[in-house]
């Protein structure tokens, strides 16, 4: 049986200083995507290209590791961020996850807009065949919800933070 998880966020970050140089700082990517995303988990592959070691994940007894490559571009004066390839440690033999990220970041007048959709589905592992896939399904939201959400944090703390370090070093 498969199950489907969905998770969305919306961020409006009013910014007060330098937010003419939005557009620009939103151009060095490896540098936006390590201040959005955990540093230390991401892996530059190429222009554009990284590997990212979500945190580990207790989902009832076990313990997953989703591992995302994603692809960020530059495009209209937003940076968009999709995933490109995904795999799930962890769960044992799972042919059939499939994570889809779809995340847009955006310099406006008075800071940065953004939204991220998160879906998962894979089918219900061997181990948890016992559990309803309404309690599963439920707690997949729960986690999605849970990763977005640290995600949005970072951002309104961790990207700002950088943003104003990178106006420093540039002037």
């Amino acid at each position: 049986m498969s199950l489907a998880f969905r998770a969305s966020q919306q961020l409006d970050l009013p910014v007060g200083h330098n937010v003419e140089r939005l557009p620009a700082y939103l151009l060095e990517q490896e540098r936006v995507v390590g201040a959005m995303l955990d540093a230390k988990k991401l892996t530059l592959l190429a222009p554009g290209k990284f590997r990212y070691t979500v945190t580990s994940l207790q989902v009832f007894q076990l313990q997953v590791n989703p591992v995302v490559s994603i692809g960020v571009v530059n495009l209209d004066g937003k940076l968009k961020m999709h995933a490109t390839d995904s795999e799930l440690k962890g769960l044992g033999l799972v042919d059939d996850f499939e994570l889809i990220l779809d995340a847009t970041l955006e310099a406006t007048e008075n800071g940065l807009e953004g939204e991220a959709v998160l879906e998962v589905s894979v089918t219900q592992p061997a181990l948890l065949k016992l559990i309803p896939s309404k309690v599963l399904e439920s707690t997949g939201q729960s986690i999605l919800n849970g990763i977005l959400i640290g995600i949005k944090a970072r951002v309104r703390q961790q990207l700002i933070a950088d943003f104003t370090n990178w106006c420093n070093e540039s002037e």
